[in-house]
């Protein structure tokens, strides 16, 4: 069995839908499935078990020896919360119990980190892991996300195979429960399809035109493939950003969430809100070398192709991967 955690969310449900194409079909979906919304992210996939997120650690002593992989993705993502203690129960504690067990059942392990660890990218976005512990991040989950990046790279004892994943823009199906955490596009083609425009936010430092903030954009697919090829590859363990690898604007990501639409682009730029300004990243790019040097060859997604597929394969009729 593969169990997966967050399996109802973004990332963790895509991630399923991947296994699923390939064959799996004896999957642990792991997650609190409380929230109705995102119980549909499971709808047609093939899941052996669910089992609830406080119930994981007691399932996992008991049919540990039937456990051949663990991906680990669930997490609180919401970058505007700021009660770290939510981040430091969900994020950091329950990480370190995954961990641990891991360890005591050699059982591989991927788990989710985020480019949000690199803060301001004062330091740059180099995945070398002497860099992590004088990374700056700029807000309680990015905080959360690097002190178990920090602690797992102390640890005398490892998993025989471990990733962590910085997961720098994720987009694509399955993120229509995330509210203001969904991705431009899913708020763009929203707002298009209301309005038949779209309002970006607005440069607050003269060294960036408005819209020409610059993100690394990575579609959900590549990033489910790069879990199923570290799940086959089981030898470089360590910590990978995992992007693109090239950074793209906003305006770029906007005017083709346009074009797929088939809208001409209208464009209305309005101010940062003051809650993130001061906490808001203008550039990010993947450096992905690493990665590439454990043998992963299969090229990324362009944006180009990405947004379109998303845009018509998915929210145009409001499914689900």
């Amino acid at each position: 069995m593969i169990a997966v955690t967050g399996a109802a969310g973004f990332i963790g449900s895509c991630l399923i839908a991947r296994l699923n194409e390939e064959g799996y079909r004896h999957i642990v979906a792991v997650d609190d499935f409380s929230k109705e919304e995102k119980n549909r992210n499971l709808e047609g996939k093939s899941v052996k078990e669910r089992v609830h997120r406080d119930d994981f650690f007691e399932w996992l002593d008991r049919n540990h020896r039937e456990v051949e992989f663990i991906f680990h993705i669930g997490a609180r993502t919401d970058t505007t919360e700021f009660d770290r203690s939510v981040f430091d129960r969900l994020n950091v504690s329950y990480s370190k119990e995954v961990w641990k067990r891991c360890v005591a059942y050699q059982i591989p392990l991927v788990y989710a980190s985020s480019a949000a660890t690199y803060g301001l990218g004062e330091l740059g976005y180099d995945d070398d892991e002497s860099l992590i512990p004088a990374l700056h991040p700029l807000n309680p989950y990015g905080d959360s996300k690097n002190e178990f990046d920090i602690w797992a790279l102390e640890q005398e004892e490892k998993p025989f195979f471990w990733a962590g994943l910085k997961f720098f823009n994720v987009y694509g199906p399955n993120e229509y429960h995330k509210g203001r955490m969904a991705s431009v596009i899913f708020h763009a083609f929203n707002q298009i399809r209301a309005t038949g425009r779209m309002k970006l936010f607005r440069s607050h430092r003269p060294d960036f035109k408005d819209g020409e903030q610059k993100r690394d954009f990575v579609y959900v697919k590549d990033v489910a493939d790069v879990c199923l090829f570290l799940m086959h590859e089981r030898r470089h363990s360590g910590i990978y950003n995992l992007g693109s690898g090239t950074a793209r604007t906003f305006l770029d990501l906007v005017n083709n969430t346009f074009d797929a639409m088939g809208v001409k682009p209208e464009i209305e730029f309005v101010d940062t809100p003051a809650d993130i300004r001061d906490k808001y990243q203008y550039f990010t790019e993947a450096a992905m070398e690493k990665l590439r040097g454990t043998g992963y060859t299969k090229p990324f997604t362009s944006l180009e192709e990405g947004v379109h597929d998303y845009v018509t394969g998915y929210l145009r009729d409001s499914k689900t991967w």
